[in-house]
């Protein structure tokens, strides 16, 4: 067979019409374009399908709707409805409202025993009731089948119980073992493509009439962007699978290549990752991959002076300066003059690790750097740890050699990981062993985690304020589970002050302690796991004690205002020349694929540096005497990756905006239905300040920002949510499967940072033509980013509105569930993450302000306004009571 997709017995699945792969297809469908839609099947058909696979699973799509509308219209399309359909969805109404639809055999894609097996008969049984043929997916109960084995085994177990249980002709049978992505840095990947290929020869020979399928494009995620050797890799895959007995195949149709006419040296690359035939088959491909995508750079020429130096010295300088080129055979070399593989990793890796950190801590090394030397650490202790455990097998040797084992999670409710990635890379840096539970983590399985890992350190990470409150309930519950282990707590809202008034008293066992930074971590870890453990812990707990101490006697030292006093010293603009500006629409309008090019000239670079600790304006810190070395080539990586976020469009923007009539009413503001303002539409409560000012400054609230009802003017207020993270998730998870920290991290970093562009780009865009009140407007981004115009944009949860629930209201109001498709956790922390929401104020004099610390009739006050009784207010204002709330905090067990 000299072409694979000429195979007479294999069939051609066309992957284009599926709304989670083809941005393209998925925004036709979105727009209701079905005429340029049914072109896009047309062109798979005509390209060599012979199946053409439709899904509909998008979270703003009526899936169902969608799904029966296009197959009908396929049914009329004679060019197309010539092929069978397999009808694609995670969701079985949407498979059987296809079903209803198809003239003919069709396929459903797909069953398995993810639920068990029950689940997994009740589906079989109605598709087979429909005469339809069924992918099975080799995944049960314990997850998706990753090795040659665990395929093979949950296909024999599925294939019996269709057979024998529910009466499935073989042939009406399609197996899918699994197509994983190859050559993405990680070992435990190379024989991907093999497992896969075998799988096939034993599924074909054992499991008689059955057929096999598989997603090709997975196959090559790791080249993403390089399509000639994307379909290079395809070609050659389904070669050797198409031999093995592979007889169905979901792939873009008409991007496959003839097998005999591929060049021969990529046909030769291809087939060393694809088959496994060499262990740098991934690094060859990898080197050569940019000349076939004809984006081939000349190379820098570098100074290889440090090649000459012993191996420990020259491990030294590839950790310090984060260089993986020649980690490899420098490793194998220290590994051949050492005793044990082991004594590599506590001897030259560690004493270069301990350089790293040296110069980490004392600030001539910043984060950037370490991440990158991460990398380096990781391929290093790659290499060995086959060596290690095979001596380990022959030895019987069962001793650890981490420095300990750290627990980390993003507590319930909250969705934000950058810094705890951050930490936890610095401490896997330092020879701890991390492990990442990842975001809004319940307290229960953290604890149930750690017992279960023996963790020697359980590490908090939130970043908005109800976490905090969730944080003393894990320490909490720690004390009341008898739980001794250290709780390191960091994060943005996250203080010492907090930590030792709220969470420190909530574990008497153990001990909470402030992590300021990631630079901190390794220290505070160290000492924490050290023998001078215990003089440490009394150390913290003194600081501790006069923390509190001191807290308390400031809330008694600082005179605030009564509630009426300060809203007596209000701030009051003169209302009676001022005409409220009106927007040109009320309700709310839909942006969907925001283009990611217009946002990035409203990128604020110097938030983007403290993320990665290093403090300074942009664009000076570039050549900053401390930090420029490290913040110049971190700004150039972010300007690459940016570049691609942008042109291969990895993430996808949406947002939604809208305008109401509105009116202040006392603290709170009441939008209406309509300008007859007859009827109340939501309210938003505002909290104001107390702090004695005397009669310097106003007593601020939001809504002195809005002209009061009582002056009869007819005012309005907008709200908006936009979020770039839609697609973040799998870009992180693909640099973590390559073991590639350091673009994990940034990618990230990026996203956040064009949220907050969306955000900024809208509100121009309001200020100049949706609400309209700055036509003429003409600032550069820089003056935007420096806030240099008209109006502000105060969000729930922070200084100006700090009540997060405030979010609920501004949701329902825009619908930004079901409109833009971001949605709100438990604790009103935005999903995805890279998000940003608030209101829109017009007002020439409104300013950003925060209200500070708020006594208790105040907060009865609020309370009595939001419908709550004394506890839960005090709950979700907590981090800004001038008073310790009477009831406990937390009550505690025994």
């Amino acid at each position: 067979m000299s072409a694979t997709a000429s195979s007479a017995s294999f069939v051609m699945v066309g992957e284009r019409t599926n709304v989670t792969g083809s941005a393209r297809f998925r925004k036709l469908i979105r727009e209701g374009d079905y005429a340029a839609a049914l072109a896009v099947a047309r062109d798979q058909v005509e390209g060599g399908a012979t199946v053409i696979d439709v899904n509909m699973d998008e979270g703003l799509l009526d899936s169902e709707a969608a799904m029966v509308t296009f197959l009908n219209l396929m049914a009329a399309e004679p060019d197309i409805a010539r092929v069978p359909v397999m009808v694609d969805s995670s969701k079985w109404t949407v498979i059987e409202a296809g079903l209803k639809c198809l003239q003919g055999k069709g396929i459903v894609n797909s069953i398995s025993l993810k639920e068990g097996e029950d689940a997994f008969v009740h589906h079989a049984k109605l598709v087979r009731r429909y005469g339809a043929a069924m992918v099975v997916m080799a995944f049960d109960e314990t997850g998706q089948a990753d090795t040659y084995q665990r395929k093979i085994d949950i296909c024999a177990r599925s294939y019996k119980i269709l057979t024998e249980k529910v009466g499935v002709l073989p042939e009406d049978i399609i197996f899918d073992p699994n197509i994983f992505a190859v050559a993405t840095g990680i070992e435990e990947h190379n024989n991907y493509g093999v497992d896969f290929i075998e799988a096939t020869r034993w599924i074909r020979q054992n499991l008689q009439g059955a057929h096999v399928s598989g997603g090709v494009s997975n196959l090559s995620f790791s080249f993403r962007g390089n399509e000639p050797v994307r379909e290079a890799m395809h070609t050659v895959f389904l070669y050797h699978a198409i031999a093995a007995g592979m007889d169905f195949g979901i792939v873009n149709a008409g991007q496959l290549g003839v097998y005999d006419e591929l060049d021969p040296e990529l046909r030769e690359l291809c087939e060393d990752v694809v088959l496994n035939r060499r262990p740098d088959a991934t690094e060859r491909l990898v080197d050569a991959a940019p000349r076939y995508a004809g984006t081939g750079a000349k190379e820098k020429v570098a100074d290889l002076a440090w090649r000459s130096l012993p191996v420990e010295k020259r491990l030294e300088h590839a950790l310090v300066h984060g260089i993986t080129e020649f980690i490899v055979e420098d490793t194998e070399e220290a590994r051949l003059a050492a005793a044990r593989p082991l004594h590599v990793i506590e001897g030259p890796l560690m004493a270069g690790m301990n350089v790293v950190g040296d110069l980490f801590g004392a600030g001539k090394m910043f984060l950037p750097q370490v991440v990158k030397s991460a990398r380096v650490m990781k391929q290093a202790v790659a290499w060995l740890m086959p060596f290690m455990e095979k001596e380990k097998e022959e030895l019987g040797i069962t001793e650890d050699s981490s420095a300990g084992t750290v627990l980390m999670a993003t507590v319930k409710g909250d969705v934000h990981d950058i810094g705890k990635n951050i930490v936890g890379v610095v401490l896997a840096c330092n020879n701890f062993k991390v492990v990442d539970l990842g975001v809004m983590v319940p307290a229960q399985k953290i604890l149930d985690t750690a017992r279960e890992v023996k963790a020697d350190i359980i590490g908090l990470s939130g970043l908005i304020t109800p976490s905090l409150d969730e944080m003393c309930h894990v320490a909490a519950e720690m004390e009341r589970q008898g739980f001794e282990l250290p709780l390191m707590i960091g994060g943005a809202t996250t203080s010492r002050i907090h930590t030792a008034v709220k969470i420190h008293p909530n574990y008497a066992r153990g001990q909470a302690v402030y992590v300021t930074d990631a630079s901190r971590a390794v220290g505070v870890a160290s000492s924490l796991l050290s023998d001078r453990k215990v003089v440490y812990i009394d150390d913290i707990r003194a600081e501790y004690a006069r923390i509190a101490e001191e807290h308390a006697r400031g809330r008694e030292e600082k005179r605030r205002l009564t509630i009426a006093d300060a809203r007596a010293n209000r701030f009051s603009p003169d209302w009676s020349g001022y005409v409220p500006p009106k927007p040109s629409f009320l309700g709310t309008r839909v942006f969907e694929s925001y283009d990611l090019a217009k946002l990035v000239p409203f990128i604020d670079w110097t938030p983007f540096f403290s993320t990665w600790e290093m403090r300074g304006h942009f664009p000076q810190i570039l050549d900053d005497a401390t930090y420029g070395k490290a913040a110049r080539p971190l700004y150039e990586d972010a300007r690459g990756m940016l570049k691609q976020m942008v042109e291969e469009k990895w993430l996808t923007a949406r947002a939604v905006i809208g305008f109401w009539p509105a009116n202040a009413v006392g603290d709170d503001i009441e939008l209406y239905t309509d300008d007859s303002r007859q009827e109340r539409l939501a309210t938003f409560h505002g909290l104001r300040q107390q702090m004695a000012r005397g009669n310097t400054r106003a007593n601020f609230s939001i809504t002195d920002f809005v002209a009061p009802r009582e002056t009869g003017l007819a005012d309005y207020l907008g709200a908006f949510a936009v979020s770039t993270g839609f697609g973040e998730d799998a870009v992180a998870e693909r640099f973590a499967r390559a073991n590639d920290d350091y673009s994990k991290i940034l990618s990230q970093s990026l996203a956040d940072r064009l949220a907050e562009a969306f955000a900024e780009r809208m509100h121009a865009l309001v200020r100049r033509e949706f609400w309209g009140y700055a036509p003429d407007e003409a600032l550069t981004p820089e003056e935007i980013i420096a806030e240099k115009y008209r109006g502000i944009r105060p969000a729930p949860g922070y200084p100006a509105q700090p009540d997060h629930t405030e979010k609920a209201t501004l949701f329902s109001l825009l619908e930004a569930t079901e409109k833009a498709g971001i949605q709100l956790t438990e604790s009103y922390a935005m999903w995805p993450g890279a998000a940003v929401s608030g209101l829109y104020f017009s007002h020439p004099d409104s300013q950003y302000f925060g209200v500070g610390k708020i006594d208790a009739d105040q907060v009865a006050d609020y309370a009595a306004r939001k419908g709550w009784d004394m506890a839960t207010a005090e709950k979700w204002l907590a981090p800004i009571l001038n008073y310790e709330p009477k009831r406990a905090v937390v009550e505690k067990a025994g």
